[in-house]
């Protein structure tokens, strides 16, 4: 939720003037601050011990680009001159709702060239809702009374300085600049030098876009918007800077080859498939093993991160290659007939399809495909044992070999992928959760499928045996029924 620093109103407003074409504001101020304005001030500030100086608040032009993204102009800059007699005072309007939920940035490089090789800093005060004094003295403070800004300097030595402000106060932000020369007394008004800046105003989304680590993201709570960073690999801070629980490089290598390689450990079943002459069901695994590899790759948070095509694309494919690996397991273990098996298999590459498009991450995405199709071979199992009075599987070692361990390791990798991995043992649980699956494919593919029982044409032809045969005359009634025999054998 945007933040708001405390309304730093120390003052009411009265009557404005407007003169010479600039926005005019007068100010009721205390006694006790130099650069405050009395009643009769006209949109000018000035230090009430010399009335016969005065000068004026400069105004910022406003340019809108984008959400939270705002550029502030000011009249015949960027470089503005800071005389050493008086401040230099500009002011900056954020729109309420529009301007809250981003960053206020503000950067000031001091021209050296232009200090004449005197010892001058320049220092400024940034403060919402009234400006603050900079007195001629060694006491540069931005604070007067219960008002506090945001205070810099910039010298020869140090000649750039940024400010950042997350979720500014809505309002006017003044900006006042004063150049003082160091004596050995502390800082005093100089003489006769002019110090040149080069200022630089505007509002983003995020603090440098969230920098390497980071992504910047609009977010809405309740009627606020605002923008923020989501930091990965261990980064914090406002703009993802802090790396106090960052991962290192080793260890940021170490995660995506331990993702990356880990699905090596579907050539096993990519073999068995081949072998068993699977090849359907081989092309998927391997499509699986393939995208799986390319999509951690690319999704690392890090920067040991290699995309071969957009992540949202690698990301789809390694989704639907896991869940078509496990629906076409199930159903090669059905040992169905061809034609239904291969609707089964376009029909759930297209339903499984439509569920990642409407929720990639949904655990139902797993576990509804997977108990569909186990109802399926359940139910296929059943008939087998029916029609054949045992057991299917009839063999007691496919089911202490096979099918027992192959059930307890895709059974472990669901309960993993459910339940055990977070965000903080993403990189290794999810490792496990790849060997576990591609293990478990191995276990659970059927062996292959005997020939079916029909005979052909030619194989029949090549038999050999006896076939019974019936007269002719018979079969068109030339001879009496009564006085028939069985009197022709043919040899097929």
């Amino acid at each position: 939720m945007p933040q708001s620093y405390g309304n730093a109103m120390g003052a009411s407003s009265s009557e404005t003037l407007p003169v010479s074409g600039l926005p005019s504001l007068s100010w009721n101020g205390s006694e006790q601050n130099p650069f405050l304005l009395s009643r009769d001030s006209i949109a000018y500030l000035g230090p009430i011990a010399d009335t016969n100086k005065c000068w004026p608040i400069r105004p910022t032009l406003r340019n809108e680009l984008d959400t939270f993204s705002v550029h502030f102009y000011i009249f015949f800059g960027p470089n503005i001159s800071v005389p050493p007699d008086r401040a230099t005072v500009f002011a900056i309007n954020l729109m309420p709702v529009l301007d809250s939920g981003g960053v206020l940035n503000m950067e000031v490089r001091l021209n050296v060239s232009s200090l004449k090789e005197e010892n001058i800093t320049v220092f400024g005060c940034l403060n919402h809702g009234m400006p603050l004094s900079l007195p001629d003295n060694s006491t540069v403070k931005c604070k007067s009374g219960s008002v506090t800004g945001f205070d810099f300097s910039v010298n020869g030595t140090s000649n750039v300085t940024k400010l950042r402000i997350p979720y500014p106060q809505t309002g006017t932000w003044y900006l006042s600049l004063r150049s003082l020369c160091a004596t050995d007394h502390g800082f005093q008004a100089c003489s006769n030098v002019t110090a040149e800046v080069y200022l630089r105003t505007y509002l983003t989304p995020c603090i440098n876009d969230c920098g390497t680590y980071g992504q910047c993201k609009l977010l809405r709570t309740s009627n606020y918007l605002y923008a923020a960073c989501e930091c990965k690999a261990g980064w914090d801070g406002w703009g993802c800077t802090d790396n106090s629980d960052a991962y290192s490089y080793g260890f940021q290598l170490l995660s995506t080859l331990l993702l990356c390689l880990s699905n090596l450990m579907f050539v096993p079943p990519v073999a068995i498939a081949v072998r068993s002459h699977y090849l359907l069901e081989a092309s998927v695994y391997i499509f699986t093993m393939f995208f799986s590899t390319f999509y951690h790759a690319c999704d690392q948070p890090g920067i040991v991160v290699f995309c071969i095509m957009e992540y949202d694309v690698l990301q789809f494919c390694d989704f639907l290659g896991s869940l078509m690996s496990v629906w076409v397991t199930v159903i090669a273990m059905a040992r169905l007939k061809s034609i239904i098996k291969q609707v089964l298999y376009l029909l759930g590459a297209m339903v499984l399809s439509m569920a990642l498009q409407l929720d990639r991450h949904g655990l139902w995405n797993l576990l509804g495909p997977s108990l569909f199709a186990l109802g399926i071979m359940a139910i296929a199992w059943t008939v087998r044992t029916v029609r054949r009075r045992r057991c299917y599987p009839p063999t007691w070692k496919r089911w202490v070999f096979y099918l027992f361990p192959g059930t307890m390791i895709a059974t472990s990798a669901v309960a993993l992928y459910a339940f055990v991995e977070t965000e903080e043992n993403y990189f290794y649980i999810h490792s496990i959760w790849h060997m576990l699956i591609a293990g478990s494919v191995g276990f659970l593919l059927p062996p292959r499928a005997k020939p079916d029982g029909t005979a052909t044409p030619t194989q029949r032809r090549r038999g050999c045996g006896y076939q019974l045969c019936v007269n002719d005359n018979e079969e068109m009634g030339l001879v009496d029924p009564a006085i028939v025999t069985i009197n022709s054998i043919c040899t097929s």
